[in-house]
């Protein structure tokens, strides 16, 4: 992809000195400015306005139209819906225009028109698509307009059979295989010329341009200057080969007859006319509009020149069109209209005044629509948004012209001419080009609703109106046309968009889609009311504190299953203090983090912080992270422990290929440098265990939710449900709702119990977890008669939640004997009967955990009891009790949790706070 710069710095209009100066960091950044009076001159922009877009812009409307189809229009379509077409075609490409002036005054335009203006708007995607398919509408243009050279030579030179007495100079032979050759001869004289390049073509037609307006004007006269007369018209392989027909001046009755339409059969073709196959034969008059944009690499200044040079031309060439639709309907006959295309030779003061014109103004519109068509492939080789298929195209001469795309160019043109007939490819060309306007005006209109500040253009007669209209009538006029044509079109661009969205590079050219996603999401956010929330909406919004992603990427992958589509940030405190650094070592660590969550395929955001302690840096994240209604509502720590964890950047195959650059340019070793190396046993962490405790009753004191995972790179879930497919049991997902640390209590249904319960059904829920089955523990004692009360409530509970779940009943007493020390179990304080309580009146009992009292042969029989319960199990999930209120009881509070999670495998410990569940509508 090519390196885009800024046009102040191309200009010179603002440079920085080479370097920092030595004393920077402490007189703070600073950069020369300096203004040049002299502008490096590039030698390949050399055309002014008038030479660079009026000229070929005129000739490329008027083309083979102005000479050879107008007659063919007023005499199928009559003169008012003549004047129809013409008023819907100008308006079509005039709201195009406004568009083009509008993205053309907002910042320097380069080589390739079109296609760079859709580029740089849209992005490479529909860049690259529209810009191919308008590269392929010049193409076949030129095969129209030489096609068309060819009709015009053969009517005069042509060969008519049957035909006794004809003149020496009709003597060139007719029929599919001569006209192809005649047409082969045209094309390569046109190469010829856009080989030597644009330069000397703008001279060439500047000449054609004063040929052509002094044959326009002998043609005005001659509808004052001849008088009425009589034609006799043949046609080759005519069934009925000869016409009486008539030029009356002007007349009344004449332009009555020439009023209303009449369509019949096209005598070139011998297709029955419509509407639309006229409309579309007529806009082909029109569709020059680009010629000038495409020449823009070669414009001294193109966003004057452009929009400048453009309105004049439509504004000229249409009141020609409008002015000559009006002459032609007053003074020809229909029958002369319809069976002779250029019937202007037969009415003109010297009829080898229109001879040359056709001539000239065909030439010329072909050699303009090839330089053109070559400069858009050459731009879109620079983009490198097609790979090695068009890589040759980049090739130039030492005069900048890109000889390679000219000659690619004339071998795809050399293609179209075996259509043989103009008008059997006239709908085709103008559906690729109308789907190019289209793609402007919505360029233009995504700029407008981005509201972006930076789009300022100095051209200001435009709007989001303007652009949404011009976008319908396109689309509008495409079907009216021909629908199959515009579905195939369409499904050719979208699947260009998709095969470049695969496989280009990342550009830095900006996206206008990030433009209006952000202005949407910051529209939304503000609806996004917290005041509104309700429990039966509720989502985990959760954000997991990483301390280095190389030990914590399968907990990463698996938080990512756990969010249910909400919002998921990756935090990082970086310890330091910013007053002893020179600049924020933050900001550059951000493309590092996201492309890490690229290569993990998480959809998660990152934020990033400097903070002289860990505590402190978490408190800032929970406070600050998010925006609006989009906030976390849980906290998920790595389980604090003394485990050597192994490295996933040695495990993966996405981090070992070295060669491999990401879409933003980050490879590989940059990425593995960039995390620190594990660290091992005898290096000591970040923070102390106290601390850790620490950021857990902190995050409950600001009320938000907190998980615990350990042992978590053990899990390999591919590698898990693989090996469950050969196995009779399925994997199971268990979870142990009690607060194990408190036998005394036999509440499963607080706050913190149902929280547990949402986490294990929401993963339950992810596609990839679907075929887990959900285990839930009921813990008993054998001498607890009111058991089977407790599961019907449970299972009650289950089904008023809607979660399909299995109760496994758990006997206990061995465990709870160990707690209670053979002292007599004193009664719960307000349990009822059952032991089980209304959500309602529930208070959270981890809330009245003691540490002192729990012993490790207790903890460690809960583990062990745990451990017997596992059967092909790939995650827990148990209840968190609330830190110790004591701050010197935080480490034996770790401790209890190290002991009685030891050696389970992948387990989530949860503390919630917030009701998450909900039985109503």
């Amino acid at each position: 992809m090519s390196n885009e710069s800024s046009p102040l710095l191309n200009y010179r209009l603002f440079s920085v000195a080479g370097g920092l100066p030595a004393n920077e960091e402490e007189s703070g950044v600073r950069a020369e400015v300096t203004l040049s009076n002299e502008a490096p001159q590039d030698n390949q922009r050399s055309l002014n306005t008038f030479f660079g877009v009026i000229v070929p812009t005129v000739l490329s409307m008027f083309s083979i139209v102005v000479f050879m189809r107008i007659g063919f229009v007023v005499g199928h379509a009559g003169f008012l819906q003549s004047l129809l077409m013409l008023v819907v075609a100008y308006v079509i490409i005039t709201l195009t225009v406004l568009s083009v002036c509008a993205i053309s005054t907002n910042g320097a335009v380069q080589g390739g028109g079109a296609y760079f203006m859709i580029s740089r708007t849209l992005g490479p995607e529909f860049g690259g698509s529209i810009g191919l398919m308008f590269y392929m509408a010049n193409v076949c243009a030129c095969g129209v307009y030489v096609l068309g050279l060819v009709e015009a030579i053969l009517d005069d030179f042509g060969m008519m059979p049957g035909v006794a007495g004809q003149l020496s100079l009709h003597s060139l032979p007719q029929g599919y295989w001569y006209n192809l050759l005649y047409a082969t001869a045209i094309l390569l004289l046109c190469l010829l010329v856009c080989l030597v390049g644009a330069e000397i073509y703008s001279k060439a037609s500047f000449l054609i341009f004063t040929v052509v307006s002094v044959i326009l004007l002998t043609i005005f006269i001659s509808f004052f200057a001849v008088k009425p007369q009589s034609f006799i018209i043949s046609h080759q392989d005519s069934v009925n080969s000869t016409f009486n027909t008539s030029y009356t001046g002007f007349n009344v009755s004449t332009f009555r007859s020439n009023l209303y339409s009449k369509y019949s059969r096209d005598y070139t073709t011998n297709n029955m006319m419509t509407f639309a196959i006229v409309f579309a034969i007529m806009f082909n008059g029109c569709t020059g509009i680009m010629a000038g944009s495409n020449m823009s690499g070669e414009l001294k200044n193109p966003s004057l020149s452009i929009p400048k040079g453009t309105i004049i031309a439509v504004i000229y060439t249409f009141f020609i069109y409008l002015f000559l639709f009006f002459m032609v309907s007053f003074t020809c006959d229909r029958l002369l209209l319809l069976e002779d295309n250029g019937f202007f030779k037969k009415i003109n003061v010297w009829s080898p005044f229109v001879t040359i014109g056709i001539y000239s103004t065909s030439l010329s519109a072909s050699m303009s629509t090839l330089i053109g068509a070559s400069r858009i492939l050459h731009a879109l080789s620079k983009d490198d948004l097609f790979g090695v298929i068009m890589a040759p195209a980049k090739i130039t001469s030492s005069a900048g012209n890109p000889w390679v795309a000219v000659l690619y160019t004339w071998a795809l043109v050399q293609a179209v001419l075996f259509a043989g007939k103009l008008n059997t490819i006239a709908g085709i060309v103008t559906v690729f080009y109308l789907m190019a306007y289209a793609a402007i005006d919505l360029a233009c209109l995504a700029l407008e609703w981005a509201s972006a500040p930076n789009f300022r253009p100095t051209f200001q007669l435009f709007s989001w109106h303007t652009c949404l209209l011009g976008i319908i009538s396109c689309f509008v006029m495409m079907f009216l046309i021909n629908a199959v044509y515009s579905s195939i079109s369409i499904v050719v661009m979208l699947i260009l968009l998709v095969v470049i969205h695969y496989r280009a590079p990342t550009s830095s050219w900006g996206y206008i889609s990030q433009a209006l996603i952000f202005h949407q999401v910051r529209k939304y956010l503000l609806l996004l009311d917290i005041r509104k929330e309700h429990v039966k909406f509720w989502r985990p919004q959760i954000l997991l504190m990483v301390a280095n992603a190389r030990t914590s990427c399968h907990l990463i992958k698996f938080i990512n299953d756990l969010k249910k589509g909400g919002l998921y940030v990756l935090g990082h405190v970086e310890i330091g203090d910013l007053d002893s650094l020179p600049s924020d070592p933050i900001q550059p660590q951000y493309n590092f983090w996201l492309s890490l969550v690229d290569k993990l395929n998480v959809k998660a955001f990152v934020d990033l912080t400097l903070s002289p302690s860990v505590r402190q840096g978490t408190q800032h994240l929970l406070r600050i992270t998010g925006l609006g209604g989009m906030k976390p509502n849980t906290l998920v720590l790595g389980f604090y422990d003394n485990c050597t964890p192994e490295d996933y950047f040695l495990q993966d195959p996405a981090f070992q290929n070295s060669q491999e650059n990401d879409l933003f340019g980050v490879d590989v070793t940059s990425l593995q440098a960039h995390f620190p190396p594990v660290r091992d046993n005898e290096s000591s962490k970040y923070m102390s265990s106290a601390e850790y405790v620490a950021i857990i009753s902190d995050a409950i004191k600001m009320q938000k939710n907190v998980c615990l995972g350990r042992y978590f790179f053990s899990l390999d879930k591919e590698d898990l449900f693989s090996r469950s497919r050969k196995q009779p049991d399925r994997i199971a997902i268990d979870v142990w709702p009690l607060n194990l640390l408190r036998p005394d209590s036999t509440n499963y249904v607080d706050v913190c119990s149902l929280f547990l319960l949402q986490m294990a059904c929401i993963l339950n829920m992810v596609s990839s977890w679907r075929s887990a089955r959900l285990r839930i523990f009921l813990c008993i004692e054998s001498g607890d008669d009111g058991w089977i009360r407790k599961e019907e409530k449970l299972r009650e509970l289950l089904n008023k939640l809607r979660i399909k779940a299995t109760i496994k009943i758990v006997i206990w007493d061995d465990v709870t004997a160990l707690h209670w020390h053979k002292k007599q179990r004193a009664p719960t304080p307000g349990a009822g009967d059952d032991g089980v309580r209304s959500i309602a009146n529930a208070p959270n009992s981890a809330s009245l955990t003691n540490v002192s009292k729990i012993t490790d042969d207790y903890l460690v029989a809960i583990n062990q009891m745990i451990l017997k319960q596992a059967l092909n199990t790939a995650v827990r999930f148990l209840y968190l009790p609330r830190p110790p209120a004591d701050t010197s009881q935080y480490e034996r509070y770790l401790e209890q949790l190290e002991i009685m999670t030891r050696d389970l495998g992948p387990t989530l410990l949860i503390h919630g706070l917030t009701a998450v569940t909900c039985t109503e509508l």
